[in-house]
């Protein structure tokens, strides 16, 4: 079915012709002036539009032109807006783009240079609109923070809704940068002990000599410094969860203390001989086989046991598979907003380096790079440099491949800076707007794949 293209021109010789050449490839739709192109635009929705910018009551001047263009834009900012202007109006053109025309194109029409800059303006629109909708997808692709969709992950999904009524103790295992914290606040947020404090401490981030006092306090005079009695981590936690991450960085003398409270959930403060009674549900994580380090002597078989009363594995990224495009859109969402940087997506170039990157550092590392991608970024689409990642690994290329590669190269780098603009491309490279027309057809250059 041929794509809905809105054509606004109210001289009929033009607009008869240009529908004629146009009606092949697309289902034209003709306006004449603003009231009947808004509502023309309103009901076929239209990606591309082909806007004369002399419309009446005013024809001989833009003003009536330029206001449709805005009116159209405000109706839809997705709308790639080409303006069609005489030769002696490049001001006014110019003055189109400022407003956030696409492109502009000048009279007389040579109908094979539109039919190509109409194509391009298509696949931008083709490439906007999916990267719209994997944005629309997150919603509902995940358990409440958690996002993913794959067979792992589903499998993850349903050991929390198995676990998250219960108060036993719950092993999370998983490679670093996984989201094992993640997943223990989305045990304790479906749980009874929702809107109760979750505390979490990292096992191996602190110091051995103040690990202690942190998990269980100090009263005032326990050491030197000691000036006040303080609560630990454990006693914050009280009615709701303490998670403790990196569970075998635990010193040996700290496991014997842990132990005794898992097994009479009451603790004493350091330099205190009161015993307090806590009620925490207790979630440990680790990125290490507790296995093998329960046989070399480093980790205390009976904490082990009451630890992993249930065990849930967290999937390393690798094994996500299209799991990786939806986390990088939730956080490249996140990012640009933060930002405030108007990052329309990712190119092809960029989901096809997502895809195939194996992932060592995980979730963490695949936010860290998008997070750069978008502070980095210099136009609307990320590409694989901005994400430091190389596309798919590809043949040394002889030295004229190379040659025709880095012309390719050069002129889609321009062409992604201007946002597809051709002129502004052309005017950047140094090279005539017919030449590189010239060059994207040789060359077979697009903004996204046809398949």
């Amino acid at each position: 079915m041929a794509r809905p293209l809105l054509l606004i021109e109210d001289d009929e010789l033009i607009r008869n012709q240009m529908q004629w050449g146009l009606s092949s490839d697309y289902e034209v739709h003709i306006a004449s002036d603003r009231k009947s192109a808004l509502t023309l635009a309103k009901q076929h929705h239209p990606a591309v539009i082909l806007l004369d910018l002399g419309l009446p009551p005013t024809p001989r001047d833009a003003t009536e032109g330029l206001r449709t263009l805005q009116e159209l834009l405000a109706a839809s900012p997705r709308f790639k807006v080409i303006v069609v202007t005489g030769h002696a109006e490049r001001a006014i053109a110019l003055k189109a783009i400022e407003l956030g025309a696409y492109d502009y194109f000048t009279k007389p029409t040579e109908l094979d240079e539109l039919k190509l800059l109409l194509k391009r303006a298509y696949q931008l629109a083709d490439l906007e609109s999916e990267n719209v909708a994997r944005q629309h997808q997150i919603a509902g692709q995940g358990f409440g923070p958690l996002i993913g969709n794959s067979s792992p992950m589903q499998t993850l999904y349903g050991a929390i809704r198995k676990v998250a009524g219960s108060d036993a103790a719950v092993l999370i295992i998983g490679e670093s940068g996984t989201g094992k914290e993640l997943v223990a606040r989305t045990i304790h947020e479906n749980g009874p002990r929702a809107g109760r404090p979750f505390v979490a401490i990292n096992c191996g981030a602190i110091p051995d000599t103040l690990l202690e006092s942190e998990l269980f306090g100090y009263e005032r005079g326990a050491f030197t410094g000691a000036t006040t009695q303080r609560r630990g981590r454990i006693e914050f936690a009280s009615g709701g969860t303490l998670f403790l991450d990196e569970i075998g960085e635990l010193p040996l003398g700290l496991q014997v203390k842990l132990l005794r409270f898992l097994q009479d959930r009451r603790i004493e403060r350091i330099g205190g001989r009161e015993s307090i009674q806590v009620d925490v549900r207790v979630i440990a994580a680790t990125n290490k086989d507790l296995n093998e380090a329960v046989a070399a002597g480093t980790f205390r078989d009976d904490l082990f046991y009451r630890l992993r009363v249930i065990t849930i594995s967290v999937p390393p990224l690798r094994e996500r598979g299209p799991d990786v495009m939806l986390l990088a859109q939730a956080f490249l969402g996140r990012f640009s907003s933060e930002e405030k940087k108007p990052i329309k997506g990712f190119t092809p170039e960029a989901w096809d380096a997502l895809r195939t990157h194996p992932w060592p550092g995980n979730i963490r590392e695949l936010e860290n790079r998008v997070k750069r991608a978008v502070i980095m970024a210099e136009h609307r689409m990320v590409s694989p440099v901005d994400l430091e990642l190389s596309s798919p690994t590809q043949p040394v290329p002889s030295l004229r491949a190379a040659k025709e590669q880095t012309e390719r190269e050069m002129v889609l780098a321009a062409l992604m800076k201007h946002h597809g603009n051709i002129t502004r491309a052309a005017a950047e490279l140094g090279v005539s707007r017919q030449a590189l027309h010239e060059i994207i057809v040789k060359r077979e250059i697009r903004i996204k794949d046809d398949d």
